[in-house]
């Protein structure tokens, strides 16, 4: 009890942000000094739940002691199954509670609110069901009998003795008037839960009750200091906020070309967070190129010069988006003057942040010599090919905020959106979840990327946001109007939704800035654009890959993006322009590669194609799938697309003349875009082939076609203005009205009737497993987590849970040769090709490491109900014993699948092919 009572007063002297220690403070009389007390003193009654006879009689020459002492208890076995129902953090809530009742005059649903932290310690709070079951069997509580009062008297004088030496019995007579905000009660569960994490490590906390190791000889203040040095932990970001113009910012804190200023959409970014009554929300809805990256990070250091926040998480839509992101904010963090003798915690959280080799280096500065518990089997993940940072001793990823539970806690981080829709899903440990993002500044990026059950998700976890008065910056390039008004009113929560929130959907201006701060309605600000525009003309092409490569044969020189909504349509597409322009010429992108490949694969084109490529070729064609979308920073002289909804063929054209640059083909000197993948047809309504409406649905990809009609290339058509026409081409392709010629009215209101079926039957699936609203203060969490899904993290199954898809199959491709050999794959870079993989031992940390970063996920026709179990039947068959050791952290527990050395092999009936170049590809018996 001292030791978690201690420990939670360092985490909130030294690590805690101001930002949660304010939050804390406004529900209480006493502010900060109540607020810190609270905090302390229920990290030391935390355990008095061990104190009964359901969890004394666990160890029995222990229990025979007390007994001898006049505590009864029946033996474990006497209990039987009835000892459950009191797990030791429900008995503390119950004895907290009737404590605070009968000896202190409290109200028992004001003590609730309080004795709930007790209760949730270990990760899920209590619900009504199991109080109530705990009430019906008080002999779990103490044995009825004459041992009853003494029980009694033993938990009264834990209490006693705690509200005394953590200083609040003066404080109990005022705090039985508090009505504590749920917000208040999540983080002081999950401060207790930090406190009980650190208490209980050994390392740092060794008993030495008989004096042996020394520990005895010390204070108690002097073992909990020791204890705080040997972690280690660093304390938060202390932003100081920013003076100067934007250009002396952006100068400082970026490395801008020479000669480059802000554009417009970020000095009004700066400006309007300065204008702010309070912190709150901002989405910035500019085009794609105008830096509104460094926007956020600018706005971010203001907010958290202002709310008191401890750091920043960037949340990206995918692992791709997220690795590349990473160097930029520790580039940024690198230039902030208040980080100089700081010592400041980063993370990348995704589930294979253990293979990025940026964070790895960040990782091996910051590895200290404890064991801390609850460590749950962080692997981590590299960026094959990135450059290794000398960043500043003041950067470190902290070693004990590692694992799939704490990782969020680090100061600044970098993860993909599911960290941040984890939030918003009735999980274990979730209260750690919300203390994580509590105290930071939160940025959301592509936010148009997230499809309906996510937004669901996204949604509610804006609305705590909102609640525990984080600041939040949305960034878009193309934002349809109603979900602009859905976040805005998700963030300013129930009482403020009616005020003057359908201005935000009516603004027709772009670019766009949307800002909510709590108690005030919405502010917009119109800053313009001054980028320079593009004229992107359109054109409608055949679904024909022969037609494709016979208009491309035109051309006598250019770089030319090919972009197909199915990996078969990529391969298919790249096989036929290989036949006529060599494979010399093609290149293949997609994510059906092997982390190091797809890794080395981006890399290259970057270096190809980026803005500081000194290799372009004179001629070349590259095709994708939607990986090109986004992580990728790229150009070229000629788009050709698959329809897809219409912000995505925006986003798409932002590959095109992306960069100013000279000496462009004579015919791609003006941006063209060829839209394909639909059957046109002489007459009626255009069909978008079917593997297009299985990513998209057909909803969405008639009236993209619909708002682009009248680009497509008839004599009166126009170009697609850039950035002009993005927001009405969007606005009007999300909107609710008519659009297309009078014939496709019947089968647009048909694709209408079976979105919105699929949309509600996407909100009702999200509502499932989704927290609920935040109650009003004074409403305990008792049930909080009712009915929720276990523990949840970034795995397949995790991810499933915030965005409604079927559980993909991961496995790790080696390869198997003559005799029974294993090694991996022979081509991958830096020393990691063809190592050895025994299998009878652990293979080398190297080996395994390759071998995990040899990732592939299989196609979603392999995760199909009626073949899935065939699959993992077939996989489980090569199961390697000696890769299931401790030490084999990196294989232990995977799916292996080993290809022969043509690097095909044989799965459910299928062939899969694998190559460098291709990736994977899945055949028919017959083709392979």
């Amino acid at each position: 009890m001292s030791d978690s009572a201690a420990t939670a007063g360092l985490l909130w002297d030294r690590w805690l942000p101001e930002q949660v220690k304010r939050l804390v403070a406004q529900a209480l009389l006493g502010g900060f000094a109540d607020a810190r007390a609270l905090a302390v003193w229920l990290a030391g009654v935390h355990d008095v739940g061990k104190a009964t006879p359901a969890f004394a009689c666990q160890v029995e020459p222990l229990a025979e002691k007390m007994r001898r002492a006049g505590l009864a208890m029946p033996t474990m076995r006497q209990f039987g199954e009835d000892r459950r129902m009191a797990p030791h953090g429900l008995a503390g809530q119950e004895i907290l509670q009737d404590w605070l009742v009968r000896a202190h005059g409290w109200n028992p649903r004001r003590a609730a609110q309080f004795a709930v932290v007790v209760g949730g310690h270990h990760g899920v709070p209590p619900d009504a069901a199991q109080v109530m079951d705990v009430r019906a069997h008080p002999r779990l509580l103490r044995t009825p009998g004459e041992s009853e009062a003494l029980w009694a008297a033993v938990q009264t004088e834990l209490l006693e003795a705690c509200a005394d030496d953590f200083g609040v019995r003066e404080r109990l007579a005022d705090w039985r008037s508090v009505r504590l905000p749920q917000t208040v009660q999540v983080v002081l569960s999950a401060l207790v839960i930090m406190a009980d994490w650190i208490a209980s490590n050994r390392d740092l906390f060794p008993y030495g009750v008989d004096g042996t190791d020394g520990a005895s000889a010390r204070t108690d203040e002097e073992r909990v200091l020791a204890a705080w040095e040997g972690l280690g932990l660093p304390g938060p970001w202390q932003a100081q906020e920013p003076t100067g113009t934007p250009e002396e910012l952006f100068a400082s804190r970026f490395a801008l070309p020479d000669g480059a200023r802000p554009h417009p959409v970020q000095r009004a970014a700066i400006d309007l967070a300065r204008r702010m009554p309070g912190p709150g929300l901002m989405m910035i809805e500019a085009p794609m190129g105008r830096g509104k990256t460094e926007a956020a990070l600018a706005v971010a250091e203001i907010f958290a010069a202002r709310s008191g926040a401890g750091g920043c998480f960037f949340a990206l839509p995918t692992m791709a988006t997220g690795n590349a992101m990473f160097p930029r904010v520790l580039d940024w963090l690198e230039r902030l003057p208040d980080a100089q003798g700081q010592r400041l915690t980063v993370g990348l959280v995704h589930s294979k942040a253990a293979l990025n080799e940026e964070y790895q280096e960040l990782r091996s500065r910051g590895r200290q010599q404890i064991a801390a518990v609850d460590m749950d089997g962080d692997a981590g993940i590299p960026r094959p090919g990135s450059e290794k940072r000398e960043a500043p001793a003041g950067l470190v990823a902290h070693q004990w905020l590692s694992g799939r539970k704490k990782a969020m806690l680090s100061s600044s981080v970098v993860g993909t959106i599911d960290q941040l829709l984890f939030a918003g899903l009735k999980s274990r440990h979730l209260a750690l979840r919300h203390l994580s993002v509590a105290g930071k500044v939160v940025v959301i990026d592509e936010a148009h990327a997230f499809d309906a059950y996510m937004n669901e998700y996204l949604d509610r976890v804006l609305s705590w946001l909102g609640a525990y008065r984080v600041p939040v910056v949305v960034l878009s390039a193309t934002l349809p109007a109603e979900r602009r008004r859905a976040l805005a009113e998700a963030y300013a929560g129930r009482a403020q939704r009616a005020v003057g929130f359908a201005s935000v959907a009516e603004a027709e201006d772009y670019p766009l800035l949307t800002a909510v701060s709590p108690g005030h309605g919405p502010v917009q600000d119109a800053p313009g654009d001054s980028g320079g525009g593009a004229r992107v003309r359109v054109e409608r092409m055949a679904d024909d890959e022969a037609a494709l490569a016979d208009r491309l044969e035109e051309l006598d020189d250019g770089c030319v993006l090919v972009i197909r909504n199915t990996v078969p349509r990529v391969l298919e597409t790249a096989r036929v322009l290989r036949e006529r322009f060599g494979d010399d010429t093609v290149t293949v992108a997609h994510a059906r590669f092997v982390d190091l490949d797809r890794a080395a694969k981006d890399k290259a084109l970057v270096d190809r194609y980026g803005p500081k490529s000194t290799s372009r070729p004179k001629r070349h064609i590259v095709v994708a799938s939607q990986v090109a979308e986004q992580s990728l920073d790229v150009d070229f002289d000629l788009l050709v697309t698959d329809l897809a909804p219409v912000d995505l063929i925006l986003q798409r054209m932002g590959r095109l003349h992306r960069h100013a640059r000279t000496g462009r083909p004579a015919r791609l000197r003006a941006p063209r875009t060829l839209v394909t993948g639909v059957e046109w047809g002489a007459a009626g309504v255009p069909e978008p082939v079917s593997g297009s409406q299985a990513v998209y649905g057909r909803h969405a990809l008639l009236r993209s076609l619909a708002v682009l009609t009248p680009h497509l290339d008839a004599p009166e058509s126009r170009p697609v203005r850039i950035p002009e026409d993005i927001s009405p081409l969007v606005q009007t392709a999300y909107g609710d009205e008519e659009v297309g010629p009078a014939g496709w009215a019947p089968a647009l209101a048909e694709a209408r009737r079976a979105h919105e079926t699929e949309r509600a039957k996407k909100k009702r699936g999200a509502s499932v497993f989704r927290i609920g609203e935040v109650k009003s203060p004074g409403s305990p969490l008792i049930g909080w987590l009712a009915a929720g899904v276990g523990d949840a993290d970034d795995t397949r199954a995790g991810r499933a849970q915030v965005r409604d898809s079927e559980e993909s199959l991961e496995v790790l491709v080696v390869q198997e040769h003559e005799g029974g050999r294993l090694t991996t794959l022979p081509w991958l870079g830096k020393g990691r090709g063809g190592l050895d993989l025994p299998r009878d031992a652990v293979p080398t940390e190297r080996a395994a490491r390759a071998a995990a970063a040899s990732a592939l996920r299989l196609p979603a026709r392999l995760s199909k109900p009626w073949v899935i179990d065939q699959v993992i039947k077939e996989l489980e068959q090569f199961y390697v014993d000696a890769w299931q050791a401790k030490e084999s952290h990196w294989l232990a527990g995977e799916l292996i699948l080993p290809v022969q050395a043509d690097c095909q092999t044989r799965l459910a009936g299928l062939v899969l092919r694998y190559s460098q170049d291709d990736g994977l590809e899945v055949l028919r018996e017959t083709e392979g």
